[in-house]
């Protein structure tokens, strides 16, 4: 049976992004993904790239790189990913304080700029001015997550990268196995988003890596036209995450949820005129637990509605996926411990911006090239 240098587990953007780079390389790839149609966080995502939201060295840097990365990425990849600029809008709600949110993003590579009400409602006519103090702005990247994923995969194959459709049971020292079969390899690396965790788990492998379920409600094309990407100023997803990732010991039983869910309403339009909402963050420690789906639409509808009239009764299909998180915002990237055939390439925040540039530095990483980025965000941190 053929031996792989690197089986790469996941066919969201992060695997399909490592997977092209490491096989573009140079190495012999195989990619593993579970569905023939994506279940992930990135089918589900809402595209958008947050370029100007550096606040370190090391995300800045990252940023900067992917800005280049994008604009030349439909032709490197043969594939209209649909890339683009727009406006972000960030709203305040009406009990927020104005300056002290506006304060919050000054760290940012480029601070968003203040709104007041007026000025937020003509960039976006379809806001509720009853809802909001004013807001903050700023230009902000935008693909289609899916079609990218897709045109990733594509140039794979193309660069002669293999690829098969099973569910991975196990992973092994030398590989994984599989539904189908047993596939053998040098090297594996997990980029299985949500189920990451638990997938490393059945082999005895514990890492800090944690998922939420996250909730949007899709819709088919409408007439309805949305100028602008909008999101909460004061985004609650964040606090959730470092909140829910305080006691580790709770996310070995399946049954728990340590933190209570949140609702961060916001609302994106792709170029075919289809809209995504949402999205509700939910910390169950089961990756299979069933959600009430009805409450969640309501509450997502209800939410939405209150700052963007109207959408909140849409046409529209609610959906779920799971979406990976570390406990500091930074990825885990690099050897398992004491695993050392084992990687890790998961737990992004800001997963559309920063997988471009770290799976190219990943594949030179693995091919020999010293990467003090790569190395600050290794599982030994």
């Amino acid at each position: 049976m053929k031996t792989y240098d690197w089986i790469v587990v996941g066919g969201g953007i992060a695997g399909a992004a490592l997977a092209y780079e490491l096989v573009k390389t140079g190495f012999a790839v195989l990619l593993l993904e579970q569905y023939s149609t994506p279940q992930n966080a990135t089918r589900y995502s809402y595209g958008g790239l947050a370029y100007w939201s550096g606040t370190t060295t090391l995300t800045r840097q990252l940023c900067e790189e992917a800005i280049a990365r994008y604009h030349i990425l439909s032709q490197e990849l043969d594939a209209d990913i649909e890339f683009r600029e727009l406006d972000l809008l960030l709203t305040i709600s009406a009990a927020s304080d104005l300056e002290a949110t506006a304060g919050s993003y000054n760290n940012c590579a480029i601070p968003p700029r203040l709104l007041s009400v007026q000025e937020a409602c003509e960039l976006e006519p379809l806001l509720n001015r009853e809802a909001i103090s004013g807001a903050l702005t700023v230009k902000h990247g935008h693909i289609h997550p899916e079609k990218t994923a897709q045109a990733y995969i594509q140039a794979f194959l193309r660069a002669g990268g293999e690829m098969q459709i099973t569910e991975v049971l196990q992973v092994l020292q030398d590989g994984v196995k599989t539904t189908t079969a047993t596939f053998h390899s040098a090297k594996v690396v997990i980029c299985a988003g949500g189920l990451s965790r638990q997938l490393l788990k059945s082999a005895g492998i514990l890492v800090k890596l944690y998922f939420t379920h996250a909730e949007i409600i899709e819709t088919p094309p409408v007439d309805v036209q949305l100028r602008t990407l909008v999101m909460p100023a004061n985004v609650q997803r964040f606090q959730l995450e470092a909140e829910s990732t305080q006691i580790d010991e709770l996310w070995d039983e399946a049954g728990n949820e340590p933190v209570p869910p949140i609702l961060d309403a916001g609302a994106i339009q792709f170029q075919d005129g289809s809209f995504r909402l949402g999205q509700i963050s939910r910390v169950l420690t089961d990756p299979y637990a069933n959600v009430n789906s009805e409450e969640s639409e309501m509450w997502l509808r209800k939410s939405v509605g209150q700052v963007l009239p109207a959408l909140g009764n849409l046409p529209g299909t609610w959906h779920h996926c799971l979406v990976a998180y570390s406990s500091d915002r930074l990825p885990l990237i690099g050897t398992i411990p004491g695993f050392e055939s084992v990687h890790l390439f998961s737990g992004f925040s800001n997963p559309l911006v920063i997988v471009p540039p770290l799976a190219k530095r990943f594949a030179n990483f693995a091919a020999g090239k010293e990467d003090e980025i790569i190395t600050q965000l290794s599982l030994y941190r």
